[in-house]
């Protein structure tokens, strides 16, 4: 048997960064836009690879979703902690190190797919993107948001990615 050295054989490359096609109609949200959260469609609620999307190649119908572990990127997101018949019922400040899950409720505003609660307002099992993290060494990185009333926060979040699904 011969070997033979493949042109295109690189999946990862240095620095361990995962960016991989997705079709659009696999996405929770087939409209996303580049630099949104994504969540790939899953047969389990809550069990979901989760990524940031980099590109949209419309001629063949996929984006480019960055599912790198530990990559860090600013995205909105809402302080929502629980829903009650459908609709935003408690909220919560959101502090470093704090879960940050891709919600697919309906009621979610415009360019937010992000929140903090575990349950979309369905009642369905929100898979977990990420935490949220320093911007900066130096930033002070303090709690957003209130308990009293819902807010979009624009925030660094370190995403899971692939990784959300490795301890299965």
């Amino acid at each position: 048997m011969v070997d033979t050295v493949k042109n295109y054989y690189e999946v990862a490359s240095e620095n361990g960064a995962l960016h991989w096609w997705v079709s659009l109609d696999r996405l929770e949200y087939a409209t996303g836009l580049e630099t949104n959260p994504a969540a790939v469609l899953s047969d389990t609620d809550g069990i979901q690879a989760t990524g940031t999307i980099l590109s949209i190649m419309d001629s063949s119908g996929c984006a480019v979703i960055d599912f790198t572990p530990t990559m860090v990127y600013r995205q909105n997101v809402r302080n929502v902690k629980t829903y009650n018949t459908g609709a935003e019922a408690t909220w919560g400040t959101i502090a470093e190190g704090d879960v940050i899950y891709y919600d697919r409720s309906a009621t979610m505003p415009a360019d937010c797919h992000l929140s903090t609660s575990p349950l979309d307002s369905t009642g369905a099992a929100n898979p977990i993107f990420g935490m949220r993290v320093k911007e900066e060494p130096d930033d002070a990185c303090a709690a957003v948001g209130t308990t009293i009333a819902g807010s979009t926060n624009y925030i660094a979040v370190m995403q899971l990615g692939i990784a959300s699904l490795l301890s299965l």
